[in-house]
């Protein structure tokens, strides 16, 4: 379990965090259809990333019977990538908006309302948390997504390296949930003055688990 400013949440290894308070599934940085954007500027990719992050995503949902769903923005890989959808994916996700209540925040890559259903916000404020897509200091209670986080740990003779959760009480940052995209080492540059470094507490994804680590341990790269 993992507790951030007097609330508790379940850290999924896929890259989701269940809120278990009000049933809702956190999800950040999904990108649907971004090998299907690169397809059309001429590199040629394998279209499966949305069908991969769907299935994830239906999984996480009949694990934990959340009745909600928020998307913390970057849904998509670009504003007009929902009418990229096949015809297979568009199904499966216009079946999960039926299911289960769905907010999608707008991201720096999707700053448009998309036509998918449920409801397009900037961003939310829901029992005195505020969730977002960009990461901002000075604002308590913030949960973002945006900058794909992971975490390399030094072990005897070698290292370890995963997508992670990191919070320092003030701030989480989710770890991008999509099956195509890349995660950032949070001792690079762009997490500088983002958290408070001695409260900074690190969930690292695993294959069927999450591991809390000790910052003690995190190496760059």
């Amino acid at each position: 379990m993992l507790r951030f400013a007097g609330h508790n949440f379940e850290p999924l290894p896929s890259g989701g965090l269940y809120w278990h308070a009000r049933q809702t599934l956190l999800v950040a940085d999904l990108h649907f259809e971004k090998m299907a954007s690169f397809a059309r500027r001429g590199q040629m990719l394998p279209p499966y990333d949305t069908g991969m992050t769907l299935a994830r995503l239906e999984a996480d949902l009949r694990r934990t019977g959340a009745k909600k769903l928020i998307s913390l923005g970057d849904t998509f890989h670009r504003a007009d990538a929902s009418a990229l959808l096949g015809a297979a994916e568009r199904l499966r996700l216009d079946t999960i908006v039926e299911a289960v209540e769905c907010t999608w925040l707008s991201g720096n890559h999707d700053p448009s309302p998309h036509v998918i259903g449920g409801q397009c916000r900037a961003e939310l404020e829901l029992d005195g948390l505020f969730l977002t897509h960009e990461p901002q200091r000075g604002r308590a209670g913030l949960i973002a997504g945006h900058l794909h986080p992971a975490a390399r740990i030094a072990m005897p003779g070698r290292s370890a390296r995963s997508a992670c959760f990191v919070h320092d009480n003030r701030l989480m940052i989710l770890p991008a949930y999509g099956s195509s995209t890349g995660a950032l080492n949070i001792l690079s540059p762009a997490f500088v003055g983002l958290l408070h470094w001695p409260a900074v507490e690190v969930t690292m994804l695993g294959r069927d688990r999450t591991y809390p680590v000790s910052p003690k341990r995190l190496v760059r790269g």
